[in-house]
């Protein structure tokens, strides 16, 4: 416990990026929330929905190795500040013009997909600083870290989502949610060094993204785990598109109980990111991967047997621990594994793996309105659990990762 309590937040600059990072976490929260209730609301399409949350996502595949290679050749603070300002920028448009009266499905993911620009930059960046501050020891503990602010401000913001698109609407809804993002640049200015680790390079840009090309064929294991986490994402994170499913059709609790079982499923996040960050610098780390992946696919087998909201809420909870612990260690392997100049390139990578997304949105929308929502969440944890065991088997030298 000692070593949970002093590593990562003995650094002072990593106590300002928790801060902002959960500031703004609120207000992700809360558009994880109102965005697919507003997309369900405005067309009743569970298609619809998982269309939406793919487009969102379509950014973090596109410019994940943009990305990674801006992080590593600029100043990760500053750039985290004009990432956050620009989604705070997208988020108040969308409210303003929610609140006008411009209530079109479209104009709400379109401006959601500008958004998801401003978010894969912010996510490549948080997680290479995070590294800069607390350097190779610490990593694991740092990112855990990390993702307990933003998973607490997120569990935050969905608790306030449902209330207040009861409450006030949508629109006055993303004006709050655009605050929380003015809130973090502002926290992100104490935050005084660029962190130990940082590298300044002067590579002109053509040349950086060939580095990245050729990252990826010297370095294997950078490779697999980005293929480890797409699959991941593809059919395991995609079960949020079907939690407002549930919650309207399934379950009946209406957009607060959905916004209370969101809540509870970021609880869930947090437990098993506490676990993990008490850990420390865990000395088997692939093989710790491989059995949350597993347990990750056997949790959305389990939703499809839950009777009642209770049960689904207990179960999503478990279900998103693995969900945080697993995607938190890819990014400390995956950093872990490469040169220290070339980590920003590595986050660029886990970004454009969790941009293989859309996939999986639009594949768990098709099959729940085929199918219904319970097979949907069924065919992805079998398919999931299958291959963390057959990828467990056939990787040997992933599984034993330290």
């Amino acid at each position: 416990m000692k070593r949970f309590q002093g590593a990562a937040f003995s650094y002072r600059d990593f106590r300002y990026l928790f801060l902002a990072t959960g500031c703004q976490s609120v207000g992700f929260g809360m558009e994880n929330v109102a965005l697919g209730w507003i997309v369900f609301e405005f067309t009743s399409s569970p298609l619809l929905v998982g269309l939406a949350m793919a487009l969102r996502m379509i950014p973090f595949f596109l410019l994940g190795i943009v990305s990674g290679v801006v992080a590593d050749k600029s100043d990760r603070r500053v750039l985290l500040r004009l990432a956050s300002t620009m989604g705070g920028l997208v988020m108040g448009i969308l409210g303003a013009l929610l609140v006008l009266g411009f209530e079109n499905v479209w104009l709400v993911v379109i401006l959601a997909t500008v958004g998801g620009a401003a978010q894969a930059f912010m996510l490549t960046l948080r997680q290479s600083y995070t590294y800069d501050i607390v350097g190779h020891q610490n990593a694991l503990s740092g990112l855990s870290m990390l993702q307990i602010g933003q998973t607490t401000g997120a569990l935050i913001g969905s608790l306030l989502a449902g209330l207040l698109i009861e409450l006030i609407g949508a629109g006055w809804q993303f004006i709050a949610m655009a605050g929380t993002y003015f809130v973090s640049v502002v926290v992100l200015f104490g935050a005084q060094s660029p962190g130990q680790l940082f590298v300044e390079r002067t590579v002109p840009a053509g040349s950086s993204i060939a580095d990245y090309f050729k990252l990826l064929r010297d370095y294997p294991t950078l490779m697999i785990l980005m293929c480890l986490a797409a699959i991941t994402e593809i059919f395991g994170f995609s079960h949020m598109t079907l939690i407002p499913v549930f919650a309207k059709d399934v379950l009946n609790v209406g957009s607060v109980g959905l916004g209370v079982l969101t809540s509870v499923r970021q609880f869930g996040g947090f437990l098993g990111l506490f676990a993990l960050a008490i850990l420390g610098d865990f000395q088997k780390k692939g093989l710790l991967m491989f059995v949350i992946v597993i347990a990750f696919g056997l949790c959305q087998v389990t939703v499809f047997t839950s009777n009642g909201a209770i049960m689904f809420g207990v179960t999503l909870m478990i279900l998103n621990g693995c969900a945080m612990a697993v995607d938190t260690l890819y990014k400390t392997l995956m950093q872990q594994n490469v040169p220290n100049e070339h980590r920003g390139k590595a986050m660029g990578t886990w970004v454009l793996s969790i941009g293989t997304g859309p996939l999986g949105h639009l594949g768990v929308g098709a099959l729940a309105g085929s199918y219904g929502a319970p097979m949907a969440i069924l065919f992805n944890g079998v398919v999931l659990s299958s291959a963390g065991i057959i990828t467990a088997i056939a990787l040997p030298k992933i599984r034993r990762l330290p």
